[in-house]
């Protein structure tokens, strides 16, 4: 068996996978909200919930963070749940649990799953993209995650925008402390505050993207994703990108983003497919699963 845990900014859930890969059983809680240890508390106490219902677990637990541990500290940087930020999480969490931890960013555990066995399972090249309250991104390259020498294999979210508009430049201030982060742009909350601050009632982005798809919102929106992808594909030239996040039914990610990047992408064609997770919101809680043991902490 194997015992993943995706410890989100919402949730927190907890799975428990067999030898086939098949989830023999999933719990969920909320996310304490800006309270550090009572997130240690609720992530080992879900995993003992899972565990008990599959009726064993593996040797680790694997997590996807939203952000990623510090090679030279061990201590959390880059999170946008920022109470996470500075903190040994991976020792508190072995210190709750007793059991060794494997942890990875959630946009990297995101591109192992779906490389493994799902919409990118084959191909040599995987960009996975994390499209939500955050934005992120993860790197699988001949089946194995690409971290970096710094640990920030991926870190898509918080580059800036590119090919920047007029009214783009120095418009918006990240939670990191630069300005006009993909995050910015490209997150939930980004859709929501635009559609909001042009004087329409409060919409979910993903109402906004669908049943709204003509309004100006979601259509600069998707023009801001065919640029920030356009990079992706320049710098590494995936096979596929895979979407997941909250934001990753929106249909004009797979029909109207493609459209636009020949116009973008230096080349005189492009190949690259973008596809939805196939494992949706289960596909992070996958890859924490089988994160392998160069990842423990």
């Amino acid at each position: 068996m194997l015992t993943g845990v995706d410890l989100g900014g919402t949730k927190i859930e907890a799975a428990v996978l067999g030898d086939d890969g098949a989830v023999l059983a999933r719990h969920r809680v909320p996310t304490p909200k800006g309270q550090y240890d009572a997130t240690i508390e609720a992530v080992a106490a879900a995993v003992r919930v899972a565990e008990t219902q599959a009726g064993g677990g593996g040797p680790h637990i694997g997590m996807g963070v939203p952000g990623s541990p510090s090679p030279r500290s061990g201590l959390m940087r880059n999170c946008n749940s920022t109470v996470l930020n500075g903190r040994p999480l991976a020792a508190d969490l072995r210190a709750a649990t007793g059991r060794e931890i494997r942890m990875a960013n959630d946009a990297n555990c995101l591109a192992l799953s779906e490389a493994t066995d799902g919409a990118a399972a084959g191909v040599t090249c995987v960009f996975a993209v994390i499209l939500g309250t955050g934005v992120g991104g993860g790197i699988v390259i001949d089946g194995r995650l690409l971290e970096g020498a710094n640990g920030i294999g991926g870190e898509w979210g918080h580059i800036p925008l590119p090919w920047p508009t007029e009214q783009e430049r120095s418009a918006r201030t990240c939670w990191c402390g630069r300005t006009d982060c993909l995050e910015t742009w490209l997150s939930g909350p980004a859709i929501e505050s635009e559609w909001a601050g042009e004087g329409r009632p409060p919409l979910p982005a993903t109402t906004i993207a669908s049943a709204h798809a003509d309004a100006d919102v979601p259509r600069r929106w998707v023009d801001r994703l065919a640029r920030a992808t356009a990079v992706v594909i320049d710098l590494i030239d995936p096979d596929v990108i895979v979407v997941g996040g909250g934001l990753n039914a929106i249909e004009a990610i797979y029909t109207e983003v493609p459209k636009l990047w020949p116009g973008l992408v230096f080349s005189d064609a492009v190949d690259t497919r973008i596809v939805p997770a196939m494992h949706g919101d289960a596909s992070g809680v996958r890859g924490a699963a089988r994160l392998p043991a160069r990842y423990s902490s």
